[in-house]
């Protein structure tokens, strides 16, 4: 769509015309007192008559008034604006933070009638969920024995989802270090200056490596304003059948307290996923918990055309100039 950005001055076009009229009858009176009686008779021996220069003068006016208008054409600012194009706000700053140690192994949750391990029952559901949060900055934490950045903060929800799905059991050690993963995201989301701060962290069991106390670590967090949702993921003991109890019974139990204290501390939840189920749909009240936020604001590209009148008026001034030497 075409427009101005000053349409205003447009309103000064009729200038010339009201100067020149204001202005007329002082030049006419300067001019009455050195009238020539026989000057027709000069022009016509030379062969200039007084309605060549009369056509000389007239085309010589516009020529300047078209400048003129071109110029203030020029100073109105014209420019096209293009579609209307969303404008993606500023969204929350969300680090998931997944625990690899061995005990994300078993498998104990079911997916297509086949059974698969909570790392892998992870994976679906988180993967689906950075795919949703479109405007957010998403990072990834990798924790076992230790704590690894494995994506700082980023809007590229393809490769977070990427580096999840290439993650590996034992990658970060056998033990779970949950409060050196707190610790890792608060130091990474201190150096952001958003204040939407998250984080979801997902565990099956209890801090029992690292060098920081979940309490602690759950106290920075606080200081800084971030807030946590934790997830114990996995069945009970009295869930796994014979089977489990007997071959799986190493398998540390999940310190649902601890996750409970860390979540209230921070001003966030604590959810426990038994199955493929519930975990979907904790992930799903994540979203309205933390809803993304939703395109409302335009802006519409702006080309400026201010240069073509501009150069089109110089043109005809320069042509004006030429004119009156050849006058002269």
């Amino acid at each position: 769509m075409f427009d101005f950005a000053l349409p205003w001055l447009l309103l000064l076009a009729p200038v010339p015309w009201i100067v020149r009229y204001f202005t007329a009858s002082a030049t006419l009176s300067r001019q009455s007192a050195l009238q020539v009686p026989f000057i027709e008779a000069m022009e016509q021996a030379v062969g200039t008559s007084g309605n060549g220069l009369k056509n000389n003068r007239l085309w010589m006016s516009l020529i300047a008034y078209l400048a003129w208008c071109l110029l203030l054409v020029s100073a109105a600012q014209p420019q096209w604006l293009g579609e209307p194009v969303p404008q993606q706000r500023e969204g929350r700053d969300m680090m998931l933070a997944i625990d690899l140690s061995e005990s994300m192994l078993e498998e104990d949750f079911e997916l297509g009638n086949q059974l698969i391990n909570r790392l892998v029952a992870t994976k679906v559901v988180a993967g689906d969920f950075i795919e949703r949060r479109k405007g957010d900055r998403i990072g990834l934490i990798l924790f076992g024995s230790q704590a690894y950045l494995q994506a700082p903060l980023t809007r590229d929800r393809h490769t977070v989802k990427l580096l999840l799905d290439e993650a590996q059991i034992g990658l970060a050690g056998k033990t779970t270090a949950i409060g050196d993963a707190i610790g890792l995201a608060v130091k990474r989301f201190k150096a952001m200056d958003n204040e939407q701060r998250v984080l979801v962290l997902i565990t099956d069991g209890t801090n029992t490596a690292g060098a920081i106390e979940p309490d602690k670590a759950a106290e920075l967090a606080a200081a800084e304003g971030l807030k946590i949702y934790t997830i114990g993921i996995g069945r009970d003991r009295s869930q796994r059948g014979l089977l489990g109890q007997f071959f799986g019974g190493g398998t540390p139990a999940i310190d649902e307290l601890a996750l409970q204290n860390i979540a209230e501390k921070t001003g966030g939840r604590y959810f426990r996923a038994r199955d493929l189920t519930q975990l979907s749909k904790i992930y799903a009240l994540l979203n309205e918990l933390e809803p993304v936020e939703q395109d409302s604001e335009f802006f519409r590209p702006v080309v400026s055309l201010y240069q073509w009148p501009l150069f089109g008026g110089i043109a005809l001034l320069c042509l004006l100039g030429l004119l009156q030497r050849r006058r002269a």
